[in-house]
């Protein structure tokens, strides 16, 4: 992998994850009780054995900066191996952020240049999935491609999310479609690119486009080789909130292909609430454990059924966690009650309050194209009063107190906003 850099694009807002990207970039959101989205693309890199990867940040970066810190935890340190955060280069416009995928890159080559680079490998971190890139590389090298793209078979009631390929026989891209209404494939883009440098750098000279699939794709196929490179692992974009739901479940599912122990998944261990200083994981014999990942520190002494903890939650006695991702340092009350819950850090669920109840009758008030599925998504540092019953598509802001939860008709679809002062 000589002659090779990365890009890893780690700059989303995550709108679709609503609140649980209002406070940090998507990839910072926290993935199966320990880790973080942007975990797992790290990993992959890292044992691709690329040596030279810049991080492109842009919305609330600094949580994935603490993250990412030196990069010591992907083994990202050296005289031959760096990992750089790369902000957009604010120039004659104040306003100079990045607009696309391709803009993103275009605003770094020189990052590329300074280290002689040959070809990019351009990543997401917003995605789950166990991949060696090396042999992506290795392919898009013999081909004598000019760009060479990752793509896996997709549901087909799925293909208007993706950039969409028709190939010949040998693998080479012969018709683009991106995100298309009428698709005639489903072998789509998973956000891997492998880019000849030179090639790479006079389309993004020419091309007044920003993005790879709208811009660079359809104008590469004009007048060069572009090439398929086939995956058939497990592959998830959890930028919604149902697929992020789900792909934690899949974690508990021993048939889905998401396995967090045989991938071994490296995330930054010393950063501050994760397991450097935790305590071992305690369950009382009151506690009622199953199918369920449960992260040091957490202290269980009620119900925990199919569902993630991250570090530091308690559940205390009579307490039931059904289906639910809950995440660092939450506090589920004696006789508290939640089922298909996502809630993010620090949230309180007062003693006896239940969440998740009812039959999915309507979508969430304020962000129907967001939460439809009948989840209750639960703000950073909310407090849930005792005894309160919430139907399921359910919003609760972030900090949200008692006063959130007075004169509120509580219905399926309710959203319960924090109350400033």
């Amino acid at each position: 992998m000589r002659k090779t850099v990365a890009f890893l694009l780690a700059g989303g807002m995550g709108s679709r994850l609503n609140i649980l990207g209002w406070m940090r970039a998507k990839p910072a959101v926290p993935f199966g009780g320990s880790y973080r989205i942007i975990d797992f693309t790290l990993t992959n890199a890292m044992r691709s054995d690329i040596s030279i990867i810049g991080i492109l940040t842009q919305y609330r970066p600094y949580s994935l900066m603490q993250h990412i810190a030196n990069g010591e935890a992907w083994d990202m340190i050296g005289r031959k191996r760096a990992i750089k955060i790369l902000p957009p280069s604010t120039g004659i416009n104040d306003n100079d952020w990045y607009r696309g995928t391709a803009d993103a890159v275009r605003q770094n080559l020189s990052f590329a240049e300074r280290y002689d680079a040959e070809q990019i490998v351009v990543l997401s971190g917003d995605h789950i999935y166990n991949m060696n890139y090396a042999p992506m590389v290795e392919f898009h090298q013999k081909q004598g491609a000019a760009l060479t793209i990752a793509m896996m078979r997709v549901p087909w009631e799925e293909t208007h999310h993706f950039g969409l390929a028709v190939l010949d026989d040998d693998n080479r891209i012969v018709e683009w479609q991106e995100k298309p209404k009428d698709a005639k494939t489903n072998l789509a883009s998973m956000g891997v690119y492998v880019v000849d440098y030179q090639f790479l750098k006079s389309a993004l000279e020419k091309s007044s486009g920003h993005d790879f699939g709208k811009n660079i794709i359809p104008e590469a196929l004009k007048t060069r080789e572009v090439y398929a490179y086939l995956f058939d692992g497990y592959w998830a974009d959890v930028g919604t909130l149902r697929a992020y739901w789900k792909s934690n479940m899949d974690v508990l599912r021993p048939d889905s292909g998401l396995e967090l122990n045989t991938w071994k998944v490296r995330t930054n261990m010393e950063e501050e609430g994760l397991v450097g200083d935790r305590p071992p994981l305690k369950i009382s014999r009151s506690a009622k454990v199953r199918n369920a990942l449960v992260s040091c520190g957490c202290y269980i002494e009620g119900k925990v059924i199919n569902s993630i903890l991250s570090p530091g939650v308690r559940v205390e006695k009579g307490a039931s966690v059904v289906d639910s991702v809950i995440m660092h340092d939450s506090l589920v009350e004696k006789n508290a009650s939640l089922f298909e819950v996502i809630a993010d850090k620090r949230t309180v669920f007062g003693a006896g309050c239940s969440l998740g109840n009812g039959k999915v009758e309507r979508p969430n008030e304020k962000y129907p194209d967001h939460l439809y599925s009948g989840l209750t998504i639960v703000g950073k540092k909310a407090i849930v009063p005792p005894s309160v019953s919430l139907l399921r598509n359910t919003l609760i802001e972030p900090r949200a107190m008692a006063e959130s939860f007075e004169d509120i008709q509580f219905r399926c679809g309710s959203y319960i906003a924090k109350v400033d002062g």
